[in-house]
């Protein structure tokens, strides 16, 4: 059954809603996993964020590794951001930070997608004269590639009364629209938003900011625990071709293909956040530390006892009795000797 959702096309059938099912099956029981994992979910949160973080930029063509960033955002110096890239991220740490906090109380107006821009945009020296501001020159969207090679995707809207009808329509339907799902509502959305690509530069870190945000919003609270940015950067090419293939009818697009990409997006880390939690039975066999303990393992492999009772708050004595049931257990095992001992999962 094909419909109209916005300004587009969609059809909706057994497959979009078998999606839109499987996600609020999810969604539906995580108020009882979150209550239950507790110190194993703050881990993942911190994790989730340097991949979130890092993913995000290098997405546009940032080259800092996921260990770059985590090593940054562990000590923050603004008077030491002088290339481009530590700006870049630093100022995606920070605002998605503000909507991790904040999200309840920031509304899905312009006024407050040009202050996130503002934030994302902080401490990038080459973007203060834009920054918080709508575009003034027109701005093709163009893929990166790590061979350093460029290609454009699509054209965007024009500067001026264009671009700002667009999000002013955007945002009036938005907050209007009743009947349409949630979860069809923020992919269009997003959507629109990328194809319209108001700022000058940011547009693509902003709308996976903006999804965040929206699916926050909405009460998919388990996004802020796993990597959504992180599951595009894998899909990079796919990303670029779906939105290319739809934004080749635009203004008359079915967007069908997006919707369900963005979708599955969702449907996958939602996997990976359940396997993260469930992985050799852990809610049976493990306490909350030895998860916690065992989590920071599985996701920073060839860490040593002293960075865990670190990150983890933990006494380092506690944290190596724990180390010591873990290998016992079967579930870890030792790399090196000495000082240098360090834990992976086996």
């Amino acid at each position: 059954m094909n419909d109209k959702v916005y300004d587009f096309s969609l059809d909706i059938d057994w497959k979009l809603i078998r999606l839109i099912s499987e996600i609020d099956r999810f969604d539906a029981g995580w108020t009882a996993i979150e209550r239950k994992e507790g110190q194993s979910l703050k881990e993942l949160k911190s994790i989730a964020t340097v991949r979130s973080v890092g993913a995000s930029n290098r997405i546009e063509g940032n080259k800092m590794s996921d260990e770059e960033v985590d090593v940054l955002l562990q000590k923050i110096d603004i008077t030491k951001l002088t290339d481009r890239d530590s700006q870049e991220v630093v100022g995606y740490f920070e605002a998605l930070d503000l909507i991790s906090d904040s999200y309840e109380s920031i509304s899905i107006s312009e006024s407050h997608i040009k202050s996130l821009h503002n934030v994302l945009m902080k401490y990038s020296a080459k973007d203060e004269w834009h920054k918080g501001n709508y575009k003034v020159h027109s701005n093709a969207v163009e893929a990166s590639f790590p061979d350093g090679t460029r290609e454009i995707v699509f054209q965007t809207t024009e500067v001026g009364f264009a671009t700002e009808d667009a999000i002013r329509r955007l945002v009036d339907w938005y907050n209007s629209e009743n009947e349409v799902h949630t979860l069809i509502k923020v992919a269009s959305f997003v959507y629109d938003f990328l194809s319209v690509h108001p700022f000058q530069d940011g547009n693509g870190r902003l709308s996976r900011l903006i999804s965040t945000l929206l699916l926050l919003k909405n009460g998919y609270k388990w996004v802020q625990y796993v990597s959504f940015e992180h599951e595009i950067e894998n899909r990079k090419s796919e990303y670029y071709q779906v939105l290319r293939s739809c934004q080749a009818s635009r203004p008359t697009e079915d967007v069908t293909v997006w919707v369900l990409f963005f979708l599955n997006c969702l449907k996958n880390i939602q996997s990976q956040l359940m396997n993260k939690l469930d992985r050799s039975g852990l809610e049976t066999q493990l306490s909350a530390r030895e998860k916690s303990i065992f989590m920071i393992i599985q996701n920073r492999p060839n860490i040593q006892s002293g960075e865990i009772a670190e990150k983890l708050s933990i006494p380092a004595p506690t944290v190596k009795r724990i180390l010591a049931t873990l290998l016992r257990k079967g579930l870890i095992e030792k790399q090196g000797d000495g000082r240098s001992v360090s834990y992976i999962v086996k």
